[in-house]
């Protein structure tokens, strides 16, 4: 596995498509859920409501691994992550991906029926491994 993005990952990656985001339970089993993220220079932002699953993993084992497919072509990234829970930075970025995966009125719906009414959390993963089949 690589450490560093090629151009080409890095432009598929622009794309708005989701992330599969694994994470592991406290049995050790994988954990699978779909996310937005964003590419932001050498990391992957996403967010997350507290209390669900995912967040709970995180608190224990901080390890990820994410894959992003269109078909037969995919990138998969994994690394640490660090988790960001002042909800100034955690309401702007769920806004952020908001705008990334929807049009201005439907973000701004979303964020203000549903996402302002919850405690957020960003979670932030330097990017440690590649592997890219484009």
């Amino acid at each position: 596995m690589a450490t560093t993005l090629s151009e080409k990952a890095r432009a598929f990656l622009d794309e708005p498509r989701f992330a599969v985001l694994a994470t592991i339970n406290p049995d050790n089993t994988p954990h699978l859920t779909v996310m937005w993220f964003e590419l932001q220079g050498d990391e992957v932002m996403m967010n997350t409501k507290v209390g669900r699953v995912k967040e709970q993993n995180l608190r224990q084992n901080q390890r990820i691994s994410i894959c992003i497919e269109a078909g037969y072509s995919y990138v998969t990234l994994a690394g640490t992550v660090r988790l960001i829970e002042d909800q100034a930075i955690a309401q702007a970025d769920i806004r952020r991906l908001a705008l990334r995966y929807h049009n201005e009125i439907r973000a701004a719906e979303l964020v203000r029926n549903q996402f302002a009414k919850e405690q957020r959390m960003t979670i932030r993963m330097p990017i440690e491994h590649v592997l890219e089949r484009l």
